[in-house]
């Protein structure tokens, strides 16, 4: 994998989550069985367990930004505008991609859109689980979407923070990624939201020709 190239001797690294991720972790783990000295904070309960268990030094807390952060994303726009969160762990996500001198997201081509949300994607949003329908009903207000529940009422999906996820459906996609993130962070009751814009310094994209580099690595 690419994104490994990137890594160096002493690095302090933000590891992602999912499939994508799982694959970087794995590789990361046998480099380190084999003398790479790393440590890494992870943005999910499984991250931390898989890295762990591969000997990857683990983190809890961080004093200093991470060297590197690598991840997956559900959706990439030609500015490099993220949407992430199928996963469920968009604040840890967030939380790590910011903690991040750099932050390259590693995907295959078939995650690249015109525009965040266009097609199938959705908009995931880590809400509070205290009268969330009431938050869900502020976010109704923001524009013409639909959203549901994640996992549904009667086995909701939990966050690692403990929290609900609201799945939103926009017509017609994001046309200004970054300000509908703006107006979602704004509601009461929102923890986050899976708009990631700006971040992304790079991302490593894999397609038939081989991985090309979009962005500044």
């Amino acid at each position: 994998m690419a994104a490994l190239a990137l890594v160096e001797d002493g690095m302090v690294l933000g590891l992602g989550t999912g499939s994508t991720a799982a694959a970087f972790i794995e590789l990361l783990g046998a480099k380190v069985s084999g003398g790479l000295r790393v440590t890494a904070i992870a943005t999910s309960r499984r991250s931390f367990e898989q890295a762990s268990a591969l000997g990857i030094p683990m983190l809890e807390e961080l004093w200093a930004p991470l060297d590197l952060a690598v991840d997956g994303a559900d959706e990439i726009d030609p500015d490099l505008n993220l949407l992430k969160g199928r996963g469920g762990a968009l604040v840890r996500e967030k939380l790590v991609a910011v903690a991040a001198r750099r932050f390259v997201v590693i995907a295959d081509d078939g995650k690249l859109v015109d525009r965040l949300g266009a097609g199938e994607g959705v908009v995931p949003v880590e809400v509070l689980p205290f009268l969330w329908r009431e938050t869900a009903a502020r976010l109704e207000s923001l524009a013409e979407l639909t959203w549901t529940l994640r996992g549904g009422d009667d086995a909701p999906f939990i966050s690692d923070n403990g929290n609900l996820v609201l799945d939103l459906q926009v017509p017609g996609g994001l046309e200004d990624a970054a300000g509908f993130g703006a107006q979602l962070k704004a509601v009461t009751g929102v923890v986050e939201h899976g708009i990631f814009a700006g971040l992304a310094s790079a991302c490593l994209v894999a397609g038939a020709g081989g991985v090309r580099a979009m962005g500044d690595l």
